[in-house]
C-alpha cells in the first residue's frame, strides 16, 4: 500500500498497516514548511487578542503555529475562543496544551463548522483564520457574510517533495501497488508529478482511497477509475476502506 501522507505524519498509518500484515510503501507527495516571511506570521500572531475567534484549519496549523509562538499560549487571552475544523485538530490543540471551545460534532470540513450554532451569528466577531497557504476560502466567506470581520494568517507552505519515485514507478509497473491512500487533492496532483505520465495509466487502474467526496472528485476528473472514500480522516477509517479494497469489499464499476 502506497502511504502518501507528509512523513511527519505518516508512520502511525504504515504501523496500522503493517500491524494488519501489510506492506506500507512510504512515499509522501507533499511536504509541509515554514512561510517565506517568519516575521509576518509572529506580527500576526502577537495580535491575537484582538480576535474573538482563532480557527485552525489543519493539525499542520496547529504545529506550525507553536514553531512560530515561542510558546506563548493563547489560553492568557481570555476574551479569544479557538476553534477546530475536526477532532484532528482538536486533538493536535489538545497536545499542545490550548483549549478548544468548538470543534464540528459531525464532519471535518469548512461546512460543519460553519453548521454549529456558535457559527450563524457572527456579527461584530471578528475571527483570525490560521491557516497554511493556498487554503479554501468558504470558510472565510459565509463568516463575512454573518457579519464576521476576518483575516488570515498563513503558517506554512505545502511543497512537493524531492524524493526519487523510482521504486514506486517499479512496483506499478509490475502490478504489486494495491492501493494508494490520498488525503488531499494537493497531494494527489503532487503524486502524478513526482511519478511521472508513464505511470498514469498504471495508477488509473489502482485502487485509490481518498478521505472526501471533493478529493474523489479530483480524482475521477483526473482519469482514477477505483475511487474509495474512507467514513473520516482518521488513519483507522483509511485502513478501514484499504482493508476492503484489499478484500474484495468494495465492488469497482467496469
Amino acid at each position: 500500500m502506497l502511504v502518501t501522507r507528509p512523513a511527519q505524519q505518516a508512520e502511525n498509518l504504515c504501523r496500522l498497516i503493517e500491524d494488519q500484515g501489510g506492506v506500507a510503501v512510504r512515499f509522501p507527495s507533499l511536504s509541509i514548511a515554514a512561510v517565506d516571511d517568519p516575521f509576518a506570521v509572529r506580527r500576526a500572531l502577537a495580535q491575537v487578542d484582538s480576535y474573538q475567534w482563532l480557527i485552525f484549519i489543519s493539525a499542520n496549523a496547529v504545529t506550525m503555529h507553536s514553531y512560530y509562538s515561542d510558546g506563548v499560549k493563547i489560553e492568557q487571552f481570555k476574551s479569544t475562543r479557538i476553534a477546530a475544523i475536526g477532532k484532528a485538530t482538536a486533538h493536535a490543540l489538545a497536545v499542545a496544551g490550548m483549549a478548544v471551545d468548538l470543534v464540528p460534532s459531525n464532519g471535518y470540513d469548512s461546512e460543519a463548522l460553519l453548521a454549529m450554532p456558535a457559527m450563524q451569528a457572527m456579527a461584530g466577531q471578528r475571527c483570525l483564520i490560521i491557516r497554511g497557504e493556498g487554503g479554501r476560502d468558504e470558510l472565510a466567506t459565509v463568516l463575512r457574510k454573518r457579519g464576521a470581520t476576518v483575516d488570515y494568517v498563513d503558517v506554512y507552505k505545502r511543497v512537493i517533495p524531492n524524493i526519487d519515485g523510482t521504486e514506486v514507478r517499479l512496483l506499478l509497473a509490475q502490478g504489486k501497488l494495491a492501493v494508494i491512500t490520498i488525503t488531499s487533492g494537493e497531494a494527489l496532483q503532487n503524486l502524478m508529478v513526482m511519478l511521472g505520465g508513464q505511470c498514469h495509466q498504471q495508477m488509473f487502474q489502482t485502487p485509490l482511497v481518498v478521505v472526501s467526496g471533493r478529493i474523489r472528485q479530483i480524482a475521477a476528473d483526473l482519469g482514477f477509475k477505483r475511487v474509495a472514500v474512507a467514513d473520516n480522516p482518521s488513519d483507522s477509517a483509511i485502513l478501514e476502506t484499504v482493508t476492503m479494497c484489499v478484500t474484495g469489499g468494495i465492488e469497482w464499476p467496469n
